[in-house]
């Protein structure tokens, strides 16, 4: 009897680490096998099986700066994905206070439904708006198209924070001669700040790494990152070893931004399953 009990304590943790294991390794293993192929030559991205003891090289990184405009390119998506998060912030963090403390939920549930059209169809409608307009291959002209993708998503995530504070402490600021505006930037928002840390990466990643707007709307100035894998895809080859590392390139300070504010995002992800 004991044996069992003995074996069951083992096998248990045993069983739950290996399958915590396999589930991680899923997820890891796409990316690793990125990195790994960015350091490969095109030839023996081919072979199968793969030669995993080959020595690496650094052309397709070097290919990366060489042949596309990375650097520029790198700088638009991060003043195209910053302005577009600021905006969505200004607009949309005022928006869900009021959707949330007036319990509008068919508004909320009408903007959730903007954010799920896909962004293909508006392209049409915006290339002939953005040509008579002059906005192509501007700034004004892709943050105002991203903020399709941030408004609604900041909205949306940012209602369910408001509707678990507490009403009677922006009452209390109220009795205390605080205004509705006053509150809310006081009251509101410092207690919310793990949600506007989610919802700011979240739109911050669909903007970086978004692709149909900046293939049709952007031009040689205004290009972002997403296009750069595109390049290597050509009529005559794929270089499959310059999309690895440019994926890399790219992937990198997203990874990064999320480790460096992990524990507000994942405060922001928690925080709605405690009350009171």
């Amino acid at each position: 009897m004991r044996s069992t009990k003995r074996r069951k304590r083992i096998l248990l943790p045993a069983a739950f680490y290996i399958g915590v294991v396999i589930i991680v390794s899923a997820f890891v293993f796409p990316f690793a096998w990125m990195v790994f192929s960015s350091f490969k030559p095109g030839v023996e991205l081919m072979e199968v099986p793969p030669d995993w003891f080959s020595p690496p090289t650094l052309l397709n990184y070097r290919n990366v700066f060489v042949e596309t405009m990375f650097v520029s390119r790198t700088l638009n998506s991060f003043i195209i994905a910053v302005l577009a998060v600021s905006i969505g912030m200004v607009l949309g963090l005022p928006a869900a206070y009021a959707i949330a403390r007036y319990r509008r939920r068919v508004l909320g549930i009408t903007i959730l439904m903007t954010r799920m059209i896909p962004g293909i169809s508006f392209l049409v409608p915006w290339f002939i708006i953005y040509r008579r307009l002059d906005l192509l291959d501007t700034y004004q002209g892709m943050v105002a198209a991203h903020l399709v993708l941030t408004l609604p998503l900041i909205i949306w995530i940012m209602i369910g924070f408001f509707e678990d504070l507490p009403v009677e402490m922006e009452e209390a600021a109220r009795i205390d001669g605080c205004h509705k505006w006053q509150a809310f930037v006081k009251i509101a928002l410092p207690l919310c700040r793990p949600g506007i840390a989610t919802a700011a990466v979240l739109s911050f990643i669909f903007c970086w790494n978004h692709f149909l707007f900046a293939l049709i709307l952007a031009g040689p100035y205004t290009s972002t990152l997403p296009v750069t894998i595109f390049q290597f895809i050509t009529y005559e080859e794929i270089d499959f070893g310059g999309m690895y590392a440019a994926a890399t390139l790219i992937t990198a300070p997203i990874i990064f931004l999320v480790m460096l504010i992990q524990n507000q995002f994942v405060e922001g992800l928690t925080m709605g399953g405690v009350k009171g």
